[in-house]
């Protein structure tokens, strides 16, 4: 029972944890490349190092190349005059220029595989950084395009619905009364026209309009004498 309370508590532990990194993984990253960045510049740093290393070996080199060849050229000398001590003593001194030009370039050979190495590292390392930033500024730019989007509460797009139902009952509204205003124009116009017709049959102008009330009379006296 213990063990298993434990293994919760360790799990719960985990799961904050993870929650915190996922929610600040851009700030987490930022300052991971930040540190890689610094890294890699310690790492040039270093290569530069052994450069210098190898050139001021490569100098030494090249200067002890020079005196053995003026030393081999004066034994030379030596030997042709007849001068056996100088002639040992600068064979002897070549000998100790020999292997230290010897070591030197052993150091030079090591210094450069080094480089070589150290430099392949770096190119590496640079070419990841590189897709990393690129990585850093297209999480940058969906961070900052979440926010955009978090700025838009629910109550703004609430609202603009129903401004939208607004609009669209209002714009009904005003399309029916145009539609009663065109009709009442119509209806006036109409009954406008009867009225003059009317004014019209009434002075004898034209047939009449309706029938008068002694010719109404007048059909009824025909029909009261006609036979059964």
């Amino acid at each position: 029972m213990f063990k298993m309370i434990s293994t919760m508590i360790r799990g719960h532990g985990h799961d904050v944890a993870e929650a915190i990194s996922d929610a600040n993984a851009v700030q987490i990253l930022r300052q991971q490349l930040r540190d890689a960045a610094a890294g890699l510049e310690k790492s040039k740093r270093a290569v530069a190092v052994v450069m210098a290393y190898a050139e001021r070996d490569r100098e030494t080199a090249a200067r002890l190349d020079t005196q053995l060849a003026d030393l081999e050229e004066r034994a030379l000398d030596a030997i042709r005059k007849e001068r056996e001590d100088l002639a040992v003593e600068a064979a002897s001194a070549i000998a100790e220029l020999e292997a230290e030009r010897s070591a030197c370039k052993t150091s030079i050979d090591h210094y450069d595989r080094e480089i070589a190495k150290l430099r392949e590292q770096v190119g590496l390392a640079e070419h990841r950084l590189r897709t990393l930033q690129r990585g850093k500024q297209l999480a940058d730019a969906a961070q900052r395009t979440q926010k955009l989007r978090g700025t838009m509460p629910d109550g703004v797009l609430s609202s603009l619905k129903e401004a939208e139902a607004t609009l669209e009952r209002l714009q009904g509204r005003q399309a029916h009364a145009e539609e009663v205003e065109i009709a009442l124009t119509e209806v006036n116009a109409t009954s406008s026209a009867e009225a003059t017709s009317a004014r019209l049959a009434a002075a004898g102008c034209g047939a009449p309009l309706r029938p008068a009330a002694a010719d109404v009379m007048a059909r009824l006296r025909d029909k009261a004498t006609a036979k059964p």
